[in-house]
């Protein structure tokens, strides 16, 4: 019984860090935006929080958008909504 215990608690502290390790090693790509993570649609202004270029490893260009209650979208950095309302951010942060 002892035997079984001890292969159990192997095989379970052996689970435990490779799922640790694969998270690390997928965490750059955690940035990047996948087909079914786009949205079309308008987000209106006052419900963004932020929003972040995808890194240059990411196979599509896009930006990570979060909401105010932290759900986060991914857009097309050539919308024309999009374009509009970071230009309209970056001019509202230069002239305070």
């Amino acid at each position: 019984m002892k035997v079984f215990s001890l292969a159990l608690l192997t095989l379970l502290l052996a689970a435990l860090w490779t799922g640790s390790q694969g998270i690390s090693f997928r965490s750059p790509y955690g940035a990047c935006c996948y087909k079914e993570m786009f949205v079309r649609q308008k987000i209106p202004a006052f419900l963004i929080r932020s929003y972040q270029k995808t890194p240059s490893h990411c196979s599509r260009k896009a930006v990570r958008v979060e909401l105010l209650k932290g759900k986060k979208f991914c857009v097309d950095w050539e919308e024309g909504w999009f374009q509009q309302y970071r230009r309209q951010k970056e001019s509202t942060s230069t002239s305070t």
